[in-house]
């Protein structure tokens, strides 16, 4: 069995290297997933720029419960709410080193529902 520190320790890695190849720009930018065991959240960040435009979490207290698909779904859809009212469209994801699966691909289906192309 593999422990939580080298688990994350391995996330960290992935994630760096999937940073080198991807970047946010002023008219695509980059939204990036963190998934802890109880909560998700999203952020749509400019790096040219180094700023955050828009961001969405189930830490946020319309949410009963965050460590489920559902609450992922829906921070997905308010993401790509903020993101509308922004006039932002289109985005490079950004899974955070986290596999395509579960809250992530969840709050990713969330977002297209939204409107969000990527």
């Amino acid at each position: 069995m593999v422990s939580k520190k080298n688990k994350n320790a391995a996330r960290l890695k992935r994630h760096i290297r999937v940073r080198g190849k991807i970047s946010g720009t002023a008219e695509r930018p980059r939204l990036c997933v963190y998934r802890s065991t109880n909560n998700i959240s999203a952020q749509i960040i400019d790096d040219v720029k180094g700023v955050t435009l828009a961001s969405a979490s189930s830490y946020e207290k319309e949410f009963a419960t965050g460590g489920n698909k559902e609450a992922a779904k829906q921070v997905g859809k308010l993401i790509a709410e903020r993101a509308a009212s922004k006039g932002i469209t289109e985005v490079v994801f950004d899974r955070g080193g986290y596999l395509y699966h579960g809250r992530v691909s969840e709050l990713a289906e969330g977002a297209r529902e939204g409107g969000l192309k990527f």
